[in-house]
């Protein structure tokens, strides 16, 4: 309740309250990434399909049922081997183009692509690892276009990184330069994984709800894959059965009840203004200028989402989500819309119901990308996805 609860202000928090005022004003414009426009009837989702691949899953009422559901539905999302061998293929391509450019360099995979933790149609993060007087980002990126690629470098970024985009998978590429922060996170949540094995089915779906409303990605007004994740590891974290949590199998948990509860806290409960999320130690809640070591809290555009590096104290990695506060609506609504469906399953037993389609779906891109991905592996053609950013073709390369 101390964490909640709204103190009385001073002139640094009123600075930061405007900020989420000027937020708020800005997501109200933009509901439509709130919510996914359906038509009734819902369609049937692919993961209640049943064995037969046309009759649909039956599940339990009320809250089970959702717990039910997210255990298809990770079955459902979790790449393939023949999607996980497309994304070793890209990788491979590219290693081999770098060590013939620079053969004492060092390609290394990092994100929800070393931890498993990725969607079929996810970015795949790589940092290449070498010594150089200046970052070799020009150069990296002349090297791809005589191969006939299509790049991007980003080199005002805070990290500045070189872009590229298959054109025959849709795959995105991010390559970075001597960042091993990279793989030590995707190894640091690894080890959250292991300590808590519900962590995954969660994170996926929250990945592809948050993808689906173009709120996954920082420059669009969303959060970061690696903050999500983070946001998921504090939850559990304090938990009140957190002891559980770390014991039990993810089947042998109640994952809607977890859901719900995520959803609830970071949509309606987490004192986004004065709260900062910690999670060395054992995870704790910290007043934001614990962590805000630098006078952010100062600036102009002070942090709404404030969430410590573990690997760096002191460094926000919630900084730059300008757009925080979409997101916290986003869970709140699906909060809600979660919260009737569970209801609606219990009061309208023996009919079918999927709570989770009403907030997340398939998905034409990806649904067309599976079923790419899934023919015959010396069949590689173009394939029609709808992606954000530069579009960027790596045909030649591939």
């Amino acid at each position: 309740q101390k964490i909640i609860s709204l103190p009385k202000m001073n002139q640094q928090q009123q600075r930061l309250a405007k900020t989420h005022a000027r937020s708020r004003r800005y997501s109200n414009q933009h509901r439509r990434y709130f919510s996914i426009q359906q038509h009734q009837p819902l369609p049937l989702p692919p993961w209640l399909l049943g064995p037969d691949g046309r009759r649909p899953r039956r599940l339990s009422p009320g809250v089970v049922g959702l717990h039910e559901e997210l255990l298809l539905f990770n079955q459902w999302v979790a790449p393939t081997p023949a999607e996980a061998a497309i994304r070793c293929r890209v990788v491979d391509r590219l290693r081999a183009l770098v060590l013939r450019l620079w053969p004492d360099a060092r390609l290394e995979v990092f994100g929800s692509s070393r931890t498993g933790l990725y969607l079929p149609t996810s970015d795949i993060d790589l940092v290449l690892f070498g010594r150089w007087e200046a970052l070799p980002l020009r150069a990296l990126e002349r090297a791809l276009r005589e191969e006939g690629c299509a790049t991007d470098v980003l080199d005002r970024a805070t990290v500045p990184i070189v872009k590229l985009r298959d054109s025959l998978t849709g795959l995105s590429v991010d390559v970075s330069f001597n960042m091993p922060n990279g793989v030590r996170a995707a190894e640091l949540i690894a080890s959250f994984q292991a300590r808590f094995p519900c962590l995954a089915p969660l994170v996926m779906l929250l990945k592809l709800f948050l993808l689906q409303r173009d709120l996954n990605q920082v420059w669009t007004g969303g959060i970061s894959s690696y903050a999500l994740t983070l946001l998921a590891v504090s939850f559990l974290q304090l938990h009140d059965r957190r002891r559980e949590l770390t014991l039990a199998p993810a089947h042998q948990l109640n994952l809607g009840t977890l859901l719900l509860e995520f959803l609830e806290l970071y949509g309606r409960n987490f004192n986004y203004l004065t709260t900062a999320i910690r999670l060395s130690h054992g995870g704790a809640y910290v007043p934001k200028e614990e962590v805000q070591l630098d006078g952010a809290i100062h600036s102009a555009r002070p942090s709404v989402l404030c969430i410590e590096d573990p690997l760096t104290p002191g460094n926000d990695i919630g900084r730059s989500s300008y757009g925080a506060l979409q997101v916290k609506q986003a869970f709140e609504f699906a909060y809600l819309q979660l919260h009737r469906a569970v209801l609606s399953s219990t009061s309208q037993p023996g009919m079918f119901h999927s709570p989770l389609s009403s907030i997340v779906s398939a998905g034409p891109d990806l649904l067309r990308y599976r079923e790419w991905a899934a023919g015959p592996a010396d069949a590689f053609r173009p394939v029609r996805r709808e992606v954000h950013g530069p579009a960027v073709s790596t045909a030649a390369f591939l």
